[in-house]
């Protein structure tokens, strides 16, 4: 995985945490936004965190570059273990819980969205999830952002109206899924509230997601807003 982040102790920190555990590594670090597109341009990095407030390109853009610059690559060179063709998952990391900063990193194409004083071993599980595909919103910005841009969400538009036809082709248990995963629940806790098997509720998100064209979780969980399937 790669960490950018314009200062040195945080970077050095995050290192030294992750490279503490037997199943995840460090293997490029950045500065700055500019920084992070070179280094992964030449290096694959299954996760990266990346700080959202940093010199020069921000790392809002430096993710929108990121993962522009991945899908413009042959199919060969772009199919990281774990990542698929969709690219590096980037968890957006920072300091100031505002919801347009969130807002613009879901949009950049960010999996996740962290504060930087997240515990340790919530910033670890962060990682490995966001690394199996499942995305990771810090659950006290989840609601409040997706509540404050909800109004926005639902402004009628072409986009709306494909998206509530995608909705409508969902079975009546993947919309019952659906509307659990735009509840913030994790596979574990969907299979759980609907008696499932984990391997079940995999599947369920699988179709879900597909039939949604939708790259992950949060998107999904957008979609829900746009539709009106979660109201504020």
């Amino acid at each position: 995985m790669a960490i950018v982040d314009d200062q040195h102790l945080v970077r050095s920190g995050f290192a030294m945490l992750i490279n503490s555990q037997p199943d995840l590594e460090v293997v490029a670090e950045a500065a700055n936004g500019e920084e992070a597109v070179s280094a992964l341009a030449i290096t694959r990095a299954d996760v990266v965190l990346m700080d959202v407030r940093m010199p020069g390109m921000d790392g809002i853009e430096a993710t929108r570059r990121i993962l522009t610059e991945h899908l413009r690559r042959p199919p060969a060179a772009s199919t990281p273990s774990g990542g698929g063709d969709a690219g590096p998952r980037i968890v957006v990391l920072t300091t100031f819980d505002l919801d347009e900063y969130a807002l613009s990193a879901i949009h950049a194409g960010a999996s996740g969205f962290l504060l930087k004083d997240a515990p340790p071993e919530e910033l670890l599980e962060a990682v490995r999830t966001v690394h199996r595909g499942d995305a990771v919103i810090a659950p006290s910005t989840t609601r409040r952002l997706l509540d404050h841009v909800a109004p926005l969400l639902r402004l009628p538009s072409a986009t709306q109206d494909a998206h509530a036809a995608a909705v409508a082709r969902l079975t009546t248990r993947e919309r019952e899924v659906f509307e659990l995963i735009a509840q913030g629940l994790s596979n574990p806790e969907i299979a759980l509230k609907l008696f499932l098997s984990e391997a079940t509720v995999k599947t369920h998100v699988g179709h879900i997601l597909a039939k949604l064209e939708a790259r992950d979780r949060v998107q999904a969980v957008v979609m829900a807003y746009e539709t009106g399937i979660v109201r504020p």
